[in-house]
C-alpha cells in the first residue's frame, strides 16, 4: 500500500494540528465556516478533521454512511478531498448539501438520499471515474437514544440491541465493499445506559468488525463537551448516577478498523 496522507514524515514534527493520543479532550466544538451545532446527534467537526487529514490525500475520497447534516462533507471541501454523503433522511440530507455545497473549496460532492445498509453506489462511483473510495466514517444514530424519524431502517428505531447490531452490521457489509483494500474506516459510537444498566455498545461494535475480519488499529476515548441542553440536565443526571449506582457519561469512542487485504482466489487446476 502507498502513502496513504499528506504528511511529511521528515517534518513529523511540524504536524501539531494532529492528534496522536488515544485520549482526546476538546473543550468546544468547532462552529467557523458552515459548521452548526444545531442537529440533535451530529458530532463534533474535529473528529473528520482528524480523520481525512490522518488517513486521506488531497482529493482523495471520504464515504460518509450517516451524513446528518453535513460535518463530514464540509470538512472534506475545507481539506480538498472528495466526498459521498448518504442519509436516510430527505430533509436533513438537503440541509447538509446547502451547508457543505456552500462551504469553501472546490471539491466534489455527492448526496444521496438511501438506506445505507441498501444503497448501490456503482453509479455514483463510474461517474466520478472511480472505484473505490479511501476512508469511510460511520457515526450512526445511537439504539434507543433519539428518534431521528420513522423511516424504515433507522437504527434509532430498532427494537432491541441485536436488531441495532444486525442492522449496523448490514450498513458495514453493504458499504465497506467499495473501500480500498488496507484502508481505514472510523466508527463513532457510545455507550448508553437502559433499563438500570449500562450497555457497552462500543464492544458489541468492536467484536462485530473483528468477527467480519477488520483489524482493530485505535480505541480512541473523546470527552463529551457540555451544551446548553446538557447544562440544564447536569443536576439531575448526577441525582439519578447517585441513586442508581452509575456514572454519568461524559465520553463516547472512536474505533479507527484497517480493512485487510482481500485474498485473491486460488485457481483450480481442472
Amino acid at each position: 500500500m502507498g502513502k496513504i496522507n499528506d504528511i511529511d514524515m521528515e517534518k513529523w514534527k511540524d504536524y501539531d494540528d494532529i492528534i496522536t493520543d488515544s485520549l482526546w479532550i476538546i473543550d468546544k466544538r468547532d462552529k467557523s465556516g458552515n459548521h452548526k451545532g444545531d442537529y440533535h446527534g451530529n458530532f463534533i467537526p474535529q473528529i473528520p478533521n482528524q480523520l481525512i487529514k490522518r488517513y486521506t490525500k488531497e482529493n482523495d475520497w471520504v464515504l460518509d454512511a450517516f451524513l446528518g447534516s453535513g460535518t463530514t462533507l464540509i470538512e472534506c471541501k475545507r481539506l480538498n478531498r472528495n466526498g459521498i454523503g448518504i442519509d436516510i433522511d430527505s430533509e436533513i440530507l438537503n440541509i447538509a448539501k446547502e451547508r457543505a455545497t456552500s462551504e469553501k473549496g472546490n471539491s466534489i460532492l455527492n448526496f444521496i438520499n438511501a438506506d445505507s445498509s441498501k444503497v448501490d453506489l456503482s453509479d455514483t462511483l463510474s461517474k466520478n471515474n472511480i472505484d473505490k473510495v479511501q476512508l469511510i466514517i460511520y457515526h450512526p444514530p445511537y439504539w434507543d437514544i433519539i428518534k431521528f424519524n420513522d423511516q424504515p431502517g433507522n437504527l434509532s428505531s430498532a427494537e432491541t440491541l441485536d436488531d441495532f447490531i444486525n442492522g449496523f452490521s448490514n450498513v458495514i457489509d453493504n458499504t465497506s465493499k467499495y473501500l480500498e483494500d488496507e484502508r481505514y474506516l472510523g466508527i463513532v459510537i457510545g455507550d448508553i445506559y437502559k433499563n438500570s444498566q449500562w450497555i457497552p455498545l462500543n464492544s458489541y461494535i468492536i467484536q462485530l468488525m473483528l468477527n467480519k475480519g477488520y483489524i482493530l488499529k485505535s480505541t480512541i476515548v473523546k470527552n463529551v463537551s457540555e451544551t446548553k441542553a446538557k447544562q440544564n440536565k447536569k443536576a439531575i443526571w448526577r441525582y439519578r448516577a447517585l441513586l442508581g449506582g452509575f456514572y454519568v457519561f461524559n465520553h463516547e469512542y472512536i474505533l479507527i478498523f484497517q480493512k485487510p487485504k482481500t485474498k485473491k482466489k486460488k485457481k483450480t487446476s481442472k
